[in-house]
């Protein structure tokens, strides 16, 4: 006696291999942002209400999960998405709760300089302070004068030396991002995998391809959650737009965003095509498949700011 490995059609080979690289893809989503946010030691790159949006959408989405009796994976996936999304709004609010002080305190603190230096002492005669400056100030123009052709000849080599540093920065980061696309399509396939060929992962039933019984309650949940979804990443377009510049974002987070999506969306469309089917699971493709418009207005943002401050530099 010995297991026998289920049979699998090709659209549920693909399904199952798409759902796996989807569910991948969330797991690993926030990380880049998280050390985005750590190396800057700041994250002011990053709307807070895309942020409480998205929040607000993982949330509605785990309670209609859990109200329409899903399986304890997808609702234990959701919980996670929750905590992940709670420990990124909790460093973005430190950030910002460290560094407003600590800039009211250099604040406080240049203006007690500016009090001391605008207070004149009694026992300095004024022209001899303004006989003084004016010898420093002539020293000063002196050393500008001696330094300006160094300065003038060096400077088209510095700025050379700056775009090719930055372009070498950027095929780096290019190759990262995409080293990182292929581990993350890596490791939910040979998950996928070892799960089918275990036993853990097994095809839906035939009879889910005629839809689900879903509660009214959990359908309306799935459309605030989709809703939330498409909605959370306007304010972070808004933002890009009035910073004209997409510095302190990880491109790689909107990147796995953007695969998870359409990997997500893609499982579900090759489960089946039921009519049935696809109605039931209209939320949940409205919430991947839709913010993918979103996640791509997002590239070309990082493209053209990216572009533009490139020319800025030069």
């Amino acid at each position: 006696m010995h297991d026998s490995v289920p049979v699998l059609t090709p659209r549920e080979a693909a399904s199952g291999l798409l759902g796996s690289i989807s569910l991948t893809c969330w797991i690993f989503l926030l990380v880049p942002q998280l050390i985005e946010n750590y190396r800057n030691g700041n994250a002011e790159a990053i709307s807070l209400l895309f942020l409480f949006v998205w929040f607000v959408g993982d949330i509605t989405n785990l309670i209609g999960g859990a109200w329409a009796g899903l399986v304890p994976v997808i609702v234990a996936i959701a919980v996670y998405f929750c905590i992940a999304d709670g420990v990124l709004i909790g460093q973005c609010l430190y950030y910002k709760v460290r560094n407003s002080r600590a800039a009211a305190a250099a604040a406080a603190r240049h203006r007690r300089r500016r009090s001391s230096l605008d207070t004149p002492d009694p026992t300095t005669p004024l022209l001899g302070r303004r006989f003084s400056d004016a010898i420093e100030n002539s020293r000063g123009s002196a050393r500008r004068a001696d330094s300006h052709g160094q300065t003038a000849g060096a400077g088209a080599d510095d700025t050379l030396a700056k775009i090719v540093e930055e372009n070498d920065v950027g095929r780096k980061a290019w190759v990262k991002n995409l080293s990182s696309v292929l581990a993350i399509c890596v490791i939910g396939m040979a998950g996928w995998t070892m799960a089918w060929r275990t036993g853990v992962w097994k095809p839906a039933p035939e009879e889910v391809d005629g839809g689900v019984d879903m509660a009214p309650g959990a359908m309306v949940l799935g459309y605030i959650s989709a809703v939330c979804y498409l909605g959370a990443r306007l304010p972070q377009i808004y933002k890009n737009y009035c910073d004209k510049s997409c510095e302190g974002l990880s491109l790689l987070f909107f990147i796995l965003s953007l695969l998870g999506n359409l990997t997500y969306g893609a499982g579900i469309i090759c489960h089946s095509t039921e009519r049935n089917y696809i109605v039931t699971n209209v939320p949940w493709l409205i919430g991947s498949l839709g913010t993918m418009v979103e996640d791509i207005t997002i590239f070309m943002q990082f493209r053209l700011y990216a572009t533009r401050d490139a020319t800025a530099a030069v």
